[in-house]
């Protein structure tokens, strides 16, 4: 068993605790990741309070470098650099997975935390550590000219707003609307403007304004203005809502062209609830995403890397992870929290 550092929690809703665990030795197909970096995601926040399987590390956003293969490896070697995401494993036989979208696993992929592996039949414990264990499938490498710290929030808000952009073909002609401007917003914002799409940020700050334009957007609208967000009526193709608390869809829906899509991506607690005729006038089409398989998630890094996409990103000693998640939770934050794991050991 290999000997790993990092951070859990120890109850629900608790603090995060220095706590040393094993991985399992490296079977043939396995690689080892030192990890560098590793983004901090509002799901760990919901995770932590809900957690009932315990200790629970969370972290599913990775950045890091190969420290060693099993004899079978053939994609990577020693000093790669590489990343992982959420998803560290699947079924490998079910359409989705031979696919490469392993994320719609018929038997429901293996998360990075949270879940149980298929290999040992052990917990699986996430990335606020010193190392993570996993087969090659799922790791991925990480392309030249990315900056390693901003790079890792890729690997949850990156692939999670790319693959609904490419899916309903944001690019140039189109318009498209994106909803919230916090960790998945400002990356889908970058995202969209690359694909050559007309891109307009909503969001409810308006100091957020003169940023976004700055980040690719070409209009801002403020979503608590009832006669702007009116005038918007018919104007969008595609419209991708990452915000994650409540909010009514309907403003939304009247915005969107004929045959014009939403896409929720941001998980707010609570139901949604819609009045059937915003979806029927004009044909328009409410429709759900989240996170991507391998080959998605490969195709939105080398995207990434063409276009020097990365997060804007706030970084913090691993040994500040209370700190950046008790800020997360009250939005204080622009626009994601990455810990450096290398400095503040516990």
């Amino acid at each position: 068993m290999r000997d790993v550092s990092g951070w859990a929690a120890t109850k629900p809703g608790g603090p995060l605790e220095p706590w040393d665990f094993q991985r399992r030795d490296l079977l043939d197909e396995d690689v080892a990741v030192r990890i560098d970096y590793c983004g901090v995601c509002s799901s760990d926040i919901s995770a932590i309070r809900h957690a009932s399987d315990l200790p629970l590390v969370p972290g599913h956003e990775m950045v890091g470098e190969v420290t060693a293969v099993g004899d079978r490896v053939t994609r990577f070697a020693v000093g790669d650099a590489v990343a992982v995401g959420n998803i560290i494993d699947s079924c490998g036989v079910c359409p989705a997975c031979l696919a490469g979208r392993e994320n719609w696993c018929r038997e429901f992929p293996t998360l990075t935390y949270g879940g149980l592996d298929r290999r040992d039949g052990n917990p699986t414990r996430g990335g606020y550590s010193s190392e993570y264990v996993l087969t090659e499938k799922f790791v991925h490498p990480l392309p030249g000219g990315l900056d390693p710290a901003g790079a890792a929030p890729l690997m949850c808000a990156g692939i999670t707003t790319y693959v609904p952009l490419r899916r309903w073909g944001a690019g140039p002609g189109r318009t498209v609307g994106i909803v919230g401007m916090g960790g998945l917003g400002h990356v889908a914002l970058k995202m969209a403007h690359a694909l050559g799409a007309e891109v307009v940020q909503f969001t409810r700050s308006a100091d957020k304004a003169d940023e976004a334009r700055e980040l690719g957007a070409d209009d801002v609208v403020l979503s608590t203005d009832e006669r702007r967000m009116a005038a918007q009526a018919g104007r969008f193709d595609l419209i991708l809502d990452t915000a994650g608390a409540p909010h009514a869809l309907e403003p939304y829906l009247s915005a969107l062209a004929m045959d014009g899509t939403l896409c929720v991506v941001g998980i707010p607690e609570g139901e949604l609830s819609i009045d059937p005729m915003s979806l029927i006038v004009g044909a328009k089409n409410l429709a759900g995403a989240g996170s991507g398989g391998t080959v998605e998630t490969r195709e939105m890094l080398a995207f990434c890397a063409e276009h020097g996409i990365v997060a804007e990103v706030e970084l913090m000693r691993q040994d500040q992870v209370n700190e950046a998640l008790e800020r997360l939770a009250r939005n204080d934050v622009r626009y994601r929290f990455v810990l450096d794991m290398a400095a503040g050991r516990p």
